[in-house]
């Protein structure tokens, strides 16, 4: 498969209500989109960094920058691209994985749509559908929070996920355990916000019988994860700190983690989270499928890595209305708890022309 070009485009989304976490809080969501046209048609993909490099090292500036100077002409100069061929092609240019993972999710798109070949099935999926979790950001008051959590359990999402930091965690659990009792599947994500020094305030977050910790400490610190993992009693999940299947086989052989959650952009594409998948299915480690606030584009693709059969706890794969009134692809609707898994050719999913032109601030076309 030759590409004839790619188009670059910017596009900023309002969401429903303010998402706060450890890191700051965003109101509306900018988000780069990558078109890849070739002789038989186009590919979509979606680079999931954010306005600022607050969760990682990458935001959205950069990655239009060495898509622009760097990936894309790395892939137009070659002869034949297929989806496994980008990773080796972009080897020699250090990081940027969420980039390259738009860039490798655009071209595996085309390439299963010319072969009438879903995502789903070419990930390996087991499923029709997927149990969906909903990630409830940090509030004024936990009188707000135990609103809007009764809210998505009416709604019908079957795992609760609280952003804590220090100051805001061990009463907002209690408050929602004593509110909506121990049945909730229930747990926290810290998005690195503590250190080791906060153990004992951790601690007391085992009384109340979550699903995990997420990230609590520095994405560097591994080791610190591992002393944290034997002083809680609750599960640890790694997130920031897992960027590739090679990074996950380490965090598990020392003992920082007994769950994963996968974000595709974080570990460079859709092909290297199932390569994590399959390291954390061969040591015996749960896995979940993680969210970055994705446009229908990414949230196809992220159903379909879910449905996977390593993937036994909910994901963050909510419907199109937990953050957009208005999604550029047909919306994806909860029903039962659980999302359907796309059966079309490639994402399944592709943009509504005049969804996606009203949220498009700029684009540029590189190619011939």
């Amino acid at each position: 498969m030759k590409l004839d070009g790619v188009e670059l485009l910017r596009v900023r989304m309002p969401l429903v209500a303010p998402f706060r976490t450890s890191f700051g809080t965003q109101d509306v969501r900018e988000l780069l989109l990558v078109r890849v046209v070739t002789p038989t048609g186009e590919g979509w993909g979606e680079c999931g960094a954010m306005a600022g490099p607050v969760y990682s090292s990458e935001y959205v500036d950069g990655a239009e920058h060495v898509l622009r100077n760097f990936l894309v002409p790395a892939l137009l100069a070659a002869d034949d691209i297929t989806a496994h061929k980008v990773a080796p092609l972009l080897a020699r240019y250090k990081g940027h994985r969420m980039a390259k993972a738009a860039l490798e999710m655009a071209v595996l798109d085309a390439e299963l749509r010319a072969h009438g070949q879903s995502f789903a099935a070419a990930l390996g999926s087991t499923r029709d559908t997927v149990p969906c979790g909903v990630s409830v950001g940090i509030m004024d008051s936990v009188p707000q929070l135990l609103d809007v959590v009764g809210g998505y359990l009416d709604e019908g999402y079957v795992r609760i996920k609280l952003k804590i930091e220090p100051g805001w965690d061990v009463e907002p659990v209690r408050a929602v355990r004593e509110r909506f009792g121990d049945d909730v599947l229930l747990q926290v994500d810290a998005n690195t916000a503590y250190t080791l020094a906060d153990a004992p305030v951790l601690a007391r977050l085992d009384a109340f019988g979550l699903l995990l910790i997420e990230q609590p400490l520095d994405e560097e610190d591994i080791l610190g994860h591992a002393e944290l993992a034997r002083r809680v009693r609750t599960p640890i999940c790694l997130d920031e700190s897992i960027v590739s299947a090679r990074s996950a086989a380490d965090a598990i052989t020392l003992g920082a983690c007994a769950i994963v959650n996968i974000k595709p952009g974080r570990v460079g594409g859709y092909l290297e989270a199932r390569r994590v998948h399959d390291v954390c299915a061969a040591h015996g480690i749960p896995v979940w499928c993680g969210g970055m606030i994705e446009t229908g584009l990414g949230r196809a693709a992220n159903v379909a890595l879910a449905s996977l059969p390593g993937f036994t706890l909910p994901g963050d794969t909510s419907a199109s209305d937990r953050f957009y009134r208005t999604d550029i692809t047909e919306p994806f609707v909860l029903k039962d708890g659980h999302l359907p898994v796309p059966t079309g050719p490639g994402l399944g999913v592709a943009p509504v022309p005049d969804l996606l032109a009203a949220v498009t601030t700029a684009k540029v076309w590189l190619g011939s």
